[in-house]
C-alpha cells in the first residue's frame, strides 16, 4: 500500500498531495524595490516617467509641510509675544507676525498648485495641466475683483 505525503497541518490551510503528477503554481513574489504608479492613459510607464512622478509629489509634500511649519511658527511667536509687557511695538509685532501666519496658510495651498501644474506638464500631462492654470487664473481674476472692490 502506498501512502501519499500530504503537507503540514496548518490552521486554516487546504492539504495538499505533493505526490501528484499536477502541481500547484504560485506566481513569483514581486521585489520590495518594485514602484507602483497609476496607470495613466498615453502615457508610457517609463523609470524616467516614474521618477519625476514621484519627485513632483516629494516636493509638493515637502512644500506643505514647509507652509505648514511656516504659519504654525509665525503664529506660535506672536502668541509668545503676549508675554511681554504692552507696549505699543509689540502689539504691531504680535499684528504682523498673525498676518504673516494667516498669509502664509492662504499662499501654501496656492504654490502647491503652481508647482503641481508644472510637475504635471513635465510629465505631459497637458490636460490637467491646464486645468491647473485654469484654477490659478479664475483664482487672479477674483483676488483683483477683490481688491477692488
Amino acid at each position: 500500500m502506498r501512502t501519499s505525503a500530504v503537507s503540514p497541518v496548518v490552521t486554516g490551510a487546504i492539504p495538499m498531495n505533493l505526490e501528484n503528477a499536477v502541481r500547484a503554481k504560485t506566481a513569483p513574489p514581486l521585489p520590495q524595490t518594485a514602484a507602483v504608479a497609476p496607470v495613466i492613459p498615453g502615457v508610457v510607464d517609463s523609470p524616467a516617467h516614474v521618477r519625476r512622478a514621484e519627485a513632483g509629489e516629494q516636493w509638493i509634500s515637502r512644500l506643505l509641510r514647509a507652509g505648514s511649519l511656516c504659519s504654525g511658527g509665525l503664529f506660535l511667536a506672536s502668541v509668545a509675544l503676549e508675554f511681554l509687557p504692552q507696549s505699543e511695538t509689540v502689539h504691531v509685532a504680535i499684528d504682523v507676525l498673525r498676518k504673516g501666519a494667516a498669509s502664509a496658510l492662504l499662499v501654501t495651498p496656492v504654490v502647491r498648485l503652481v508647482v503641481a501644474g508644472t510637475s504635471l506638464g513635465l510629465r505631459g500631462e497637458w490636460k490637467y495641466a491646464l486645468y491647473a492654470a485654469g484654477v490659478l487664473g479664475l483664482l487672479a481674476v477674483a483676488v483683483g475683483a477683490g481688491l477692488h472692490a
